[in-house]
């Protein structure tokens, strides 16, 4: 069923960040996808030494991002949302930074708020957000604990962002370029139609977020280049595509991030929801060797 509140009601969304400068005063980490894991997310930022063992921001002036997908496929996804809104106060008082892109879990949750089985106009068969986020690992348990704050908050997290000189997205996709050519402009193009009703314009953000593997194969490294000249960045992170399946093994044998399209890429996605490793990765990065 569709929930009653509608995007554009009350007041308008916090402003989007802007790209952070290349340099900040501390280290720089990312962090992919949670999918709902709050407590194992502690335990990798304890182990970096970010939070401390009562999960409060122990990371000074470091600056740390969560490259999306809070939610969906694991018991606390909310648990997961209230943790990183809480750090970003912390380290702002503390002189650091904490920042969050919206991963395309984001918008399915935000989705099946607003519109739920409200139908999705289509050529190709029934389409719904509840049905996607359904199939998609949606929780109820998520679902009944959003509440408007929540909803603002993810509302207004950027698509992108630029940071130590590396391009940070959650999908490993060009359908970025489709929302604007620069940074800005995706978020701003973005941050209008999630402030808006268009159930059309809504799912087609989601569908491009789907999108992945662009940086890999004979074309991959091209791509990457392409995305960073119009974007900006020496090298793209993002999170989305396990890297598991990226190498194809066991999520239980990630060890690290997956650096590859002759390095102009850096998969963060350990799989945690199908029992990889939270990734907490300082940047830049260079593989052991």
């Amino acid at each position: 069923m569709s929930n009653s509140a509608v995007p554009g009601g009350g007041q308008a969304p916090t402003p989007l960040p802007e790209a952070l400068p290349p340099d900040p005063r501390g280290a720089v980490y990312v962090v992919g996808d949670v999918h709902g894991h709050r407590d194992e997310l502690v335990d990798a930022l304890r182990a970096e030494g970010l939070v401390d063992d009562e999960g409060n921001w122990s990371g000074g002036e470091d600056q740390l991002w969560f490259l999306g997908d809070f939610v969906d496929r694991g018991p606390d996804g909310v648990g997961a949302i209230d943790l990183v809104m809480r750090l970003e106060q912390q380290a702002a008082e503390a002189g650091g930074q904490v920042q969050t892109l919206l991963g395309n879990h984001e918008i399915l949750a935000l989705g099946m708020f607003h519109f739920g089985d409200e139908p999705v106009p289509s050529d190709f068969g029934p389409r719904s957000f509840a049905r996607s986020w359904e199939i998609n690992g949606g929780l109820l348990s998520d679902q009944d604990r959003l509440t408007p704050e929540h909803i603002e908050w993810l509302t207004a997290r950027p698509l992108a962002a630029l940071a130590a000189d590396h391009l940070l997205l959650h999908s490993d996709t060009l359908e970025y370029l489709d929302w604007g050519s620069s940074v800005e402009e995706i978020n701003e193009t973005a941050g209008e139609i999630l402030a808006g009703s268009d159930i059309e314009a809504w799912w087609d953000v989601w569908r491009r977020m789907t999108t992945r593997y662009a940086f890999r194969g004979p074309d991959g490294e091209e791509n990457a280049q392409k995305l960073m000249d119009a974007l900006g960045g020496s090298r793209i992170v993002h999170g989305h595509s396990v890297i598991a399946d990226q190498l194809g093994i066991h999520p239980t044998q990630i060890e690290g991030p997956f650096l590859y399209a002759g390095g102009k890429a850096l998969g963060v996605d350990g799989g945690l929801f199908v029992g990889g490793p939270c990734l907490v990765v300082r940047l830049p990065y260079e593989p052991e060797s």
